[in-house]
């Protein structure tokens, strides 16, 4: 018997195909519930898309429909989706509530196939309503199943309560591991990455019960349908993609980072004085980058090299072997003794090519900076890889020569699902705090500045002691901090950070403050203690920008703001001497829309 169905794609159509579909799967998976097959979903989806890179064309994976999907998976396999993403154990009969986003167009094919029943109760928070589905359980394993073939961006998540009341219930190993378990009442969060977005309309008969969250994008696990991706810049033999970073001193080391295909092994670099004779060999580190549904380049081989021991003060050049020439553009200089410096930075830049026109507009202009930095939101997905070799294909003539230092905004982590090619792109300063993940928060002092580079994304609390340690600690005339989100702007201000990190900007008297993520301009007056002073030597300027032409729209005016532009495409330059720094905005058309001149 034929035990793969197929699933429409319309939504109305699907609703009328729920019941005799769930009667078929259910009835075929009734005479064996104990899977055979052990693996977990991930793994198996992994073996699956491996072998279809092999039978299918990438027209025909791109292609794929949710149907389609479907009808690749053996009858074992259809048993992996449905009852090894999500498991725990349970020490009692339990009912096991599952809450599905009713903007999901298709009901995921186990709630119908495993007996689940759809009750007539629902839920909300502010982004969307979630449908009930209940099932019956005895003691022991509980196994659900995938979100879906499609990218859905609200997972499903879970409330369990015991069948006898008087029972006291126990949830044991979990997987995925680390499961939080909260109680599912309104104001509770569902979702590990946006503990913000909170339940209402909670139904009285769920509240109280032990409550499963989850991560928003972990659908993805078994995205197939519309899945596959290329990349416009596929690697090859030859290194590209070459990049600076500090991990280290400025004064005396630099980092040196780029990418090929798979059939390099080895990578290392030299270099030398700038006009020396005398060569350096540094040997790489390399590590494999696997992006698995970028169809015409999954595998790349990417390379660090670590330069330690370099002089202050000197101009340096450098090649990638097997490269036989010098060039102009790959070259570097190390941080000099004295006080005087610039850089540019730039609000959200989402991979785009009129970034990357400005960006480089902004170097030809500027080509006294020191290093280049954003303020978060690089890419519009953090583990599409496609999206980050377009960032670095557009920059390639800067970041070969400055030190590119960035910090991570929300679509870099993207949905929960964290940000492992960031950090396996990046080579940064490994300084941050105890429980963030190394590189996501970092500092680092440039001459007479330092920089607090910190991920917004993570948790507030987590990093408000080192901050505090990191402004304490410095000696540095400038005092300088970037992270994505903007403490104070028109649209979404972000409390949180006004109420922990803010104070310590006052105590300690934090210069200028950087972010990105709401899409428009604002420069603030100084502000201390949430109000506007007299001065920027008693107060601090909250600055946010946008690196690529913002949409026209309507922005609510903001008492403190100093200059406030709801649309445009801007770059930052600034310019530190000992006691004297001078900032300006520029827009797209090279018009200086902002300055400012801080003086100590």
């Amino acid at each position: 018997m034929n035990k793969k169905f197929e699933v429409r794609r319309s939504l109305n159509q699907c609703n009328k195909q729920v019941l005799a579909i769930g009667m078929i799967v259910l009835a075929l998976f009734a005479c064996n519930r104990e899977p055979v097959d052990k693996r977990m979903v991930k793994d198996l989806m992994n073996e699956k898309i491996s072998r279809l890179y092999v039978e299918k064309t990438q027209e025909e994976l791109a292609a794929i429909t949710y149907g389609e999907a479907f009808k690749l998976f053996a009858d074992d396999e259809l048993e992996v989706l449905a009852t090894r993403h999500w498991m725990f154990d349970v020490n009692v009969p339990v009912v096991v509530s599952v809450m599905r986003n009713t903007k999901q167009e298709i009901v995921p094919f186990w709630l119908i196939s495993d007996a689940f029943t759809k009750t007539k109760m629902t839920l909300n928070n502010e982004m969307t309503t979630y449908e009930v589905w209940q099932k019956s359980f005895d003691a022991g394993t509980v196994g659900l199943g995938i979100n879906g073939f499609e990218n859905n961006s609200m997972h499903y998540f879970v409330s369990v309560a015991p069948q006898n009341k008087t029972d006291e219930l126990k949830l044991s190993n979990f997987f995925p591991a680390g499961q939080y378990v909260g109680i599912l009442d309104n104001g509770a969060f569902t979702y590990h990455d946006w503990d913000e977005l909170v339940l209402e309309n909670v139904p009285e008969e769920l509240k109280g019960q032990k409550l499963l969250t989850t991560i928003r994008g972990r659908g993805t696990e078994s995205h197939l349908e519309n899945a596959f991706r290329t990349t416009n810049y596929p690697s090859s033999t030859q290194p590209d993609q070459v990049m600076l970073t500090w991990s280290g001193d400025p004064a005396s080391t630099i980092d040196i980072q780029w990418r090929t295909n798979t059939d390099v092994s080895q990578g290392k670099v030299e270099y030398r004085e700038k006009g020396s004779e005398s060569v350096t060999e540094v040997e790489a580190e390399k590590y494999v980058l696997d992006d698995l549904l970028l169809m015409n380049d999954r595998l790349v081989h990417r390379f660090t090299a670590h330069l330690s021991g370099l002089k202050p003060g000197t101009n340096y050049e450098y090649r990638i072997v097997p490269q036989k020439e010098w060039t102009e553009k790959q070259q570097f200089s190390t941080e000099t003794a004295h006080d005087e410096f610039s850089w540019l930075w730039f609000g959200d830049i989402h991979h785009s090519p009129q970034w990357g026109e400005l960006a480089n507009e902004a170097f030809q202009q500027h080509p006294d900076v020191s290093f280049v930095s954003v303020a978060g939101d690089l890419v519009g997905d953090g583990l599409h890889r496609n999206q980050w070799d377009d960032v670095f294909e557009y920059s390639a003539d800067i970041i070969a020569q400055r030190p590119f230092m960035n910090v991570l905004g929300n679509h870099d982590n993207r949905s929960g699902l964290g940000a492992h090619m960031y950090e396996q792109l990046f080579s940064y300063p490994k300084n941050g705090p105890d429980g963030v993940i190394p590189e996501h928060t970092y500092s680092f002092s440039y001459k007479n500045a330092l920089f607090l580079m910190i991920d917004a994304t993570s948790k507030d609390e987590l990093q408000t002691g080192w901050i505090e340690e990191q402004l304490k600690n410095t000696t540095a005339t400038w005092k300088l901090a970037m992270f994505h989100f903007p403490p104070y702007n028109w649209e979404e201000p972000y409390l949180n950070i006004q109420k922990l990190w803010v104070p310590l900007f006052d105590k300690y008297h934090v210069d200028m403050v950087f972010g990105g993520h709401i899409h428009y301009y604002m420069r603030s007056n100084p502000m201390k203690g949430g109000q506007v002073v007299d001065s920027y030597n008693n107060g601090t300027a909250y600055v946010i920008s946008i690196g690529i032409p913002s949409r026209t729209r309507e922005i609510a005016s903001e008492p403190y703001a100093a200059v406030q532009k709801a649309d445009g495409q801007y770059f930052q330059y600034m310019k530190f001497g000992p006691r004297e720094l001078s900032y300006s905005a520029v827009n797209s058309e090279g018009e200086i829309i902002d300055s400012l001149i801080l003086k100590k």
